[in-house]
């Protein structure tokens, strides 16, 4: 299949299609507020057809999609969107629906800290749409009861989710530059060895006798058990920020099972991307990491299912 996507609302790549899933909003801005609903709403989100469109893309057939388009807020003219090798649906809701959820392959679901939420939505909404700091506020606590309903309660269901929490190597942070990042896996496959590990300056510290550069506060790594909504899974974190991305080579040869095709390669992504935000902390890593696994669990699925060319 082909499309021309120049104009396109939808992201279309050679291999890969990112639908968001606001799109399947039933009301446009000024519906909702005359319904008295937030975008988190059931109610606001057509899961039938969400459903159905998603479940079309996987059987290799072409579908109509709504668009939602978020400068104006208004529900725009749908568009075609045709099958590609992965379908990325990306959303608040995507695994609300059970029917939805039992399509997904993999599901990943980033779960930001009360602090770290309001400093990214602040940033993406005044920069990005024009929104006033006011409405911001306003519209986060307006979403709070929903969003503790319907959204928080999906994460039990993910097999990774990406936990961004402020940093707990600095007393009493309130600048919120440096991140902690936990990586929670229902699916173990990323292992660190040893379990912790910590770079700290100064003095700077190494392991396996080399050292890494590494200035306030430090970097913390660790791996290890835990439970998750009664179920047992692996957790990995970093804390902290590397000041010469090339360094990461070092942390590499200690993690295991990172669905790399060759030593170095983990490193040779984030150096490639290290003008992406996040890049030094564990979102960009963490990032890479789902990356390689994602395309590891399609080139298992390519073997025996057949795509679109």
């Amino acid at each position: 299949f082909g499309s021309d996507v120049s104009n396109a609302h939808t992201p279309v790549g050679e291999l890969l299609t990112v639908i968001c899933l606001d799109d399947y909003h039933t009301l446009d801005r000024q519906g909702r507020k005359e319904a008295g609903v937030t975008a988190l709403d059931p109610r606001a989100n057509n899961f039938d057809l969400m459903y159905e469109q998603i479940k079309a893309l996987k059987n290799l057939e072409a579908i109509e999609k709504p668009i939602y388009n978020h400068e104006t807020g208004k529900l725009d003219p749908p568009e075609t969107v045709y099958p590609n090798h992965i379908i990325v649906v990306a959303a608040f809701t995507d695994m609300f629906d059970p029917r939805v959820r039992e399509l997904l392959d993999f599901t990943v679901y980033l779960d930001l800290s009360d602090e770290v939420k309001l400093a990214w939505k602040i940033q993406r909404d005044m920069a990005e749409r024009g929104h006033q700091l006011e409405d911001i506020l306003r519209s986060i606590e307006a979403r709070k009861p929903d969003f503790a309903a319907y959204i928080d309660p999906q994460k039990q269901y993910a097999d990774v989710v990406m936990q961004i929490l402020p940093t707990q190597l600095i007393p009493d942070d309130t600048e919120r530059k440096v991140l902690r990042v936990r990586l929670i896996q229902r699916r173990v496959f990323l292992v660190l060895t040893p379990h912790t590990f910590s770079m700290r300056a100064p003095p700077l510290t190494g392991f396996h006798g080399r050292k890494l550069t590494c200035s306030y506060p430090g970097i913390k790594f660790f791996y290890g058990p835990d439970t998750w909504y009664g179920n047992e899974v692996s957790v990995l974190e970093m804390d902290g920020s590397f000041d010469k991305l090339e360094e990461l080579i070092y942390v590499e040869s200690h993690l295991n099972n990172t669905s790399t095709k060759y030593y170095g390669e983990l490193t040779q992504q984030i150096l490639k991307n290290q003008s992406f935000p996040g890049s030094g902390n564990g979102t960009g890593l963490f990032q890479v990491l789902l990356g390689l696994k994602i395309r590891k669990i399609y080139e298992k699925l390519n073997a025996s299912v057949p795509v679109p060319v």
